[in-house]
């Protein structure tokens, strides 16, 4: 006899079909080959002691303070800890109980609901002289060379922008972010480059967003997510991709001390209530992608809290798309140059596809394809 302990398995059922178990097993274990870790806060006091009974009867763990089964006070927070299979049984379990657990079992149902996108590099094109990296400043011209070079290195995505959103910078005129962008948009649809990839047009300007689509774009990345009506409008009309971006504050304020209670659960909420009005306005689900932020208003722990976590956005149902691509918390963790932080963005980057990312927005394509491509194997 020999054992040896195996690690993550990225394809449950693949590894299961070459052992040879047969089809209706690997579905059964499949689902109980990953634990998930749920943080439930402020859960009433009744209701931590009857989901502790019922997760320890099906075998899963709640983790409680001290104080719980002595009632000491009206609520408390607690970890759940289960596999998928144990998952699936509170949450119809659940349902009957009292004390808010019918909420719970809600929760825990869209964690379950997790559609499979793929995983896909998005390029970055900056339009103009002041974006806080100046490998991605080009001209007209320029950028057309540049974007044919990311098509050829394996790029999926190319966004395409003309305001840079750096902390601290200053807002331009909407004739002049046309201006910017007009020439490279009618080079992409001269050209006819929107067959060869996916253009991103980065603006939440309605009048240059409207000419971007006009020119064979498919997605508008909105930093301001979704705020203004009208650019939700153009996305449906033209039935492209509506990226919605978390951000406190706005470029020229977002980093004078931002703050939160809880990063993960206020990103949520606002996400929840954007998600829902552009559904309610006629985008599809599908349509949407989310962006957690990351340098948005955000200090380096909240930045760090939300790549951790990020898997807690899948329940939207939503794309997920994270750019920490050479941004300052990279120098924050280990003091480096803008121009010297590709080792520190691949780590980010890497960290975030394994914590559920489909869309990574970088400045190095070729370094992200090959990363990801020996990434993908791996797991």
């Amino acid at each position: 006899m020999q054992l040896y302990r195996l690690g993550e398995t990225g394809d449950k059922k693949e590894a299961l079909k070459a052992l040879g178990v047969e089809g209706g097993g690997i579905s059964i274990i499949s689902k109980k080959m990953s634990l998930y870790y749920f943080m439930i806060k402020a859960l009433r006091t009744p209701a931590v002691n009857i989901l502790k009974q019922d997760a320890l009867s099906i075998g899963a763990e709640l983790a409680v303070p001290s104080g719980a089964i002595t009632c000491e006070k009206a609520y408390f927070d607690c970890i759940l800890i289960a596999n998928r299979k144990q998952v699936e049984i509170l949450s119809r379990k659940e349902r009957a109980q009292p004390f808010g657990l019918k909420d719970v079992a809600e929760a825990l149902s869209d964690f379950l609901q997790t559609p499979m996108f793929p995983l896909r590099i998005m390029g970055v094109i900056n339009a103009n002289d002041d974006s806080f990296y100046s490998g991605s400043r080009y001209l007209a011209e320029d950028a057309i060379c540049e974007i044919e070079k990311m098509i050829a290195e394996g790029a999926d995505v190319i966004d395409v922008g003309a305001v840079s959103s750096r902390p601290g910078a200053q807002a331009v005129t909407e004739a002049e972010e046309l201006a910017r962008i007009r020439p490279i948009c009618d080079a992409i649809r001269e050209q006819a480059l929107y067959k060869k990839v996916c253009f991103s047009i980065d603006s939440y300007t309605p009048s240059v967003v409207s000419y971007a689509l006009e020119c064979g774009f498919g997605i508008i990345n909105d930093i301001t997510g979704a705020q203004d009506e009208r650019v939700i409008s153009l996305a449906k009309t033209h039935d492209a991709q509506l990226c919605i971006m978390h951000m406190q504050g706005s470029p020229e304020t977002m980093q004078d001390n931002p703050s939160y209670e809880d990063v993960i659960l206020e990103v949520s909420q606002f996400f929840e209530e954007r998600i829902d009005k552009c559904l309610a306005l006629g985008l599809k689900r599908e349509q949407i992608i989310l962006d957690v932020g990351i340098g948005f208003g955000k200090r380096l722990e909240d930045n760090i809290a939300l790549i951790k976590n990020l898997s807690h956005f899948q329940k939207f149902g939503c794309e997920l798309l994270v750019g920490a691509s050479r941004k300052s918390m990279i120098d924050h963790i280990v003091p480096t140059p803008t121009e010297a932080r590709l080792p520190g963005t691949l780590a980010i980057h890497l960290h975030a596809v394994a914590q559920g990312a489909h869309m990574i927005r970088c400045h190095d394509v070729k370094a992200h394809r090959q990363a990801l491509s020996v990434y993908e194997a791996l797991r």
